[in-house]
């Protein structure tokens, strides 16, 4: 079969790789679209590779076979490939049993990804797709799941008033999760103009774009001078300047989400959120709360007639031209936000 590698220079390349075949427990899963992530463009531009095994999480597909173990029922099931967890994770430790398999300490390693024709994993990480969605909206289950998670673990409740610091993919989905969820207001902050439009499309209302302290006002002006109930930040990086604002902008006993992942070592005054009693919960992946799968939120989601979160994809390409979506989605300037790599 054919897949897309890391170079070790900065290029994605196409090509060979041996076919897989479904051990017990696993299916193999034609790929139809795979989105291409953050992560996915951080390891790219540090030169990383070359990998021995193809990247991309963000997967969608159809069952095609099936290993020992496994119901033929599932072969031609369109699903929602859940990649990094529950589709790696052994099932039985004491995280599995808790339904948060992204904490398994016996996660498989060595397991192919989605920039590549077809894809194996364990039958428990695959979430069918509704009939109402198709394979673009397939590969958004993940991003979406990510910032269910978030909205989810950060205890919003109906009402809030929600920041969200970023409008890149994750941004735009915590946006789309926390509206569907039973947000009050949601303010966003933007760096590039169709992040900016695309937020207040999917249910922001209103968009920060100048500076932190316009945004700053901008949701003390809304809550009558208290500050968001719930602050989700997306951006990560090794700045730590959106770990501050998200501080600064939330109220007083109020909860603070990161969901972006940020590198290196970060100075923060820790006198601001101890003296106003700020929760702040790191949040990473998707799991089972309240015995649902965050997958299972997300397709429910996306299933919903009013869900336009599909007009993040604004760019495909096929596996061969796989490097250009890369490049794509490193230029903002190109007007992308999220770009897929699709198959038929």
């Amino acid at each position: 079969m054919k897949a897309a590698f890391y170079d070790g220079n900065g290029t994605m390349v196409v090509r060979d790789y041996p076919d897989l075949t479904p051990g017990p427990g696993e299916v193999l899963i034609k790929v139809r679209s795979t989105g291409i992530c953050g992560s996915d463009l951080n390891m790219n531009l540090d030169k990383s590779g070359p990998d021995s095994d193809p990247a991309g999480h963000e997967v969608a597909g159809e069952i095609v076979s099936v290993g020992k173990g496994v119901d033929r029922k599932h072969i031609s099931s369109r699903v929602a490939v859940e990649v990094l967890g529950s589709g790696r994770a052994c099932q039985n430790c004491w995280y599995c049993r808790q339904g948060q398999y992204i904490h398994c300490p016996n996660r498989g390693s060595g397991v192919s990804g989605g920039f590549a024709e077809y894809i194996v994993r364990k039958i428990e990480g695959c979430y069918p797709l509704s009939d109402k969605m198709n394979w673009e909206e397939g590969a958004l289950v993940e991003p979406l799941a990510v910032s269910v998670h978030g909205v989810r673990i950060g205890n919003m409740v109906g009402g809030d008033t929600v920041a969200v610091l970023g409008s890149g993919t994750i941004g735009l989905t915590a946006i789309t999760a926390a509206r569907a969820l039973g947000a009050g207001k949601i303010f966003a902050t933007a760096r590039h103009p169709q992040q900016a439009a695309a937020a207040l499309s999917l249910g922001a209302d209103a968009v920060g774009t100048k500076g932190e302290s316009e945004f700053t006002q901008m949701v003390l002006d809304a809550t009558d001078g208290r500050g968001a109930d719930l602050t989700i930040e997306t951006v990560g990086g090794s700045r730590g300047d959106t770990l501050r604002q998200a501080i600064e902008v939330t109220r007083r006993q109020g909860r603070i989400v990161i969901l972006g992942v940020f590198y290196g070592e970060h100075s923060i005054n820790w006198t601001g959120p101890v003296l106003k009693e700020q929760t702040i919960q790191g949040s990473i992946c998707y799991g089972i709360i309240n015995g649902q799968h965050d997958f299972e939120t997300a397709v429910e989601i996306l299933s919903r007639p009013d869900c336009n979160l599909s007009q993040i994809v604004t760019h495909k390409y096929s596996l061969e031209d796989i490097d250009i979506g890369f490049k794509t989605a490193y230029d903002k300037s190109s007007g992308s936000i999220k770009v897929q790599v699709q198959q038929t």
